[in-house]
C-alpha cells in the first residue's frame, strides 16, 4: 500500500476500528533513510499505537540495520516485506521475489529479530508462482527464526491482484504454525471477513484496497464479526467531517505543493461509487491549492445530502444521471 498507508490514513483508520496499521515500506537501504520520502514514511509522530514499520530489502545486515533505525526512532513492531509483487520493487530482489530464495529468507529473518528487542512479523505471498508455491516452508522457516505474526496474501508473486485469493493456502498455513496468522486478499465486506476466518482458522484479517476510500470498513467488520448484524452507512456529515479531518492532517503532512496533489487519489476513492463522483473527480483534478481542495470536497459532500442522511452508493452512470438532474 505504498503511497497509501501514510500516517494520517493509518491514523484514520485507527480512529475507524483498525486495531493495527502498518507503514508504507521502509527501503534498507541507509543511503536512503535521510531522504524526505523516507524521513515521511516512518514519522509516527502522534500517532497511536501501536507503531508498525514495514521494511524491504534484501541484504540481511541492512535490514537489520534498517530495524535498528525505526526502533530507534519509535517503531514497536518490525514488519519484513516478502509479499510486494511490483516488478520495480521484485527487479532488485526485495518484496515477493525473496521467495525464489529460501536460504537468503532464513538469513533476513534471523539477522532482523536478531538486531532488535521489539516483536518482528512477516507478511508474504503464497509463492512466486502457482508452480512454485512454497508458503509452507516459508512459514516453518519464519517461526523457527523467532517471528511473531505471519500474514499472508493469498496469491503468489505471478499473480499480482487478479485472480480469487486462495484461503486454502491460508489455512494449511495456520495448522501448520503455532504464532499468529492474519489472512490477506480479497476482504471487502464484513460478511467476507466471517467467511475467510471460518474457511482458513485465522487469528484475524488485514484488509488493503477494500480500505481506499471506505476506511470506516474497519468498523464495519468489527462490529459485524461481533454482533452479526450490519451497521448502516455512514451518515454524509460524518464524512463530511472526516474528510475535512483527513485532509487537513494530509495538508499539514506533506505541505502545500505536494498535499494537494498527493490528495487527488485519496479523494478519487471517496467519491468514485457516489452520484456524480466522476465527473467531480475530473474537475476536483484541476484545483492547484489545498484550499480551494478542500471547499470543493465540502461542497460535493454537501450536495450528497440532497440524496439521502446516509451516502448512497450507485452505479457510476446512474449516479452522474441523478446529480445533473
Amino acid at each position: 500500500m505504498a503511497g497509501v498507508t501514510d500516517r494520517p490514513f493509518r491514523q484514520l483508520c485507527k480512529q475507524l476500528g483498525a486495531g493495527y496499521a502498518v507503514s508504507e515500506m521502509a527501503a534498507s537501504n541507509p543511503r536512503l533513510w535521510a531522504t524526505e520520502k523516507s524521513s515521511r514514511r516512518t514519522d509516527h509522530d502522534g500517532e497511536m499505537e501501536p507503531k508498525a514499520v514495514q521494511i524491504a530489502g534484501a541484504d540481511p545486515q541492512d535490514l537489520a540495520d534498517c530495524a535498528k533505525f525505526n526502533v530507534d526512532r519509535g517503531a514497536q513492531i518490525i514488519d519484513i516485506n516478502m509479499g510486494c509483487p511490483v516488478k520495480k520493487v521484485c527487479n532488485s530482489w526485495c518484496g515477493s521475489a525473496l521467495l525464489q530464495h529460501e536460504d537468503l529468507v532464513e538469513k533476513i529473518l534471523h539477522a532482523v529479530v536478531n538486531a532488535v528487542d521489539v516483536p518482528v512479523t512477516l507478511k508474504f505471498r503464497t509463492g512466486w508462482n502457482r508452480e512454485n508455491k512454497n508458503a509452507l516452508r516459508i512459514a516453518r522457516i519464519a517461526e523457527q527464526a523467532g517471528i511473531q505474526m505471519l500474514t499472508l496474501h493469498g496469491r503468489t508473486r505471478a499473480d499480482g491482484y487478479t485472480g480469487d485469493a486462495e484461503y486454502e493456502t491460508i489455512a494449511a498455513v495456520k495448522a501448520e504454525v503455532r504464532i499468529p496468522v492474519v489472512a490477506n486478499g480479497d476482504i471487502t465486506t464484513p460478511e467476507k471477513a466471517k467467511f475467510v476466518l471460518e474457511q482458513t482458522g485465522a487469528d484475524a484479517v488485514m484488509i488493503g484496497r477494500a480500505a481506499q476510500g471506505r476506511p470506516w470498513i474497519c468498523r464495519e467488520i468489527d462490529h459485524f464479526l461481533r454482533t452479526g448484524t450490519h451497521l448502516p452507512a455512514p451518515l454524509v456529515n460524518e464524512v463530511r467531517a472526516l474528510m475535512s479531518e483527513h485532509l487537513q492532517a494530509h495538508y499539514a503532512f506533506y505541505g502545500e505543493f505536494l498535499g494537494v496533489r498527493t490528495a487527488r487519489k485519496h479523494i478519487g476513492w471517496y467519491v468514485r461509487d457516489l452520484a456524480g463522483g466522476e465527473e467531480f473527480r475530473q474537475q476536483m483534478n484541476l484545483l492547484e491549492s489545498t484550499e480551494l481542495q478542500l471547499d470543493a470536497v465540502d461542497a460535493f459532500f454537501k450536495k450528497q445530502l440532497s440524496f439521502s442522511e446516509r451516502l448512497q452508493y450507485r452505479p457510476a452512470a446512474v449516479a452522474a444521471d441523478a446529480l445533473a438532474a
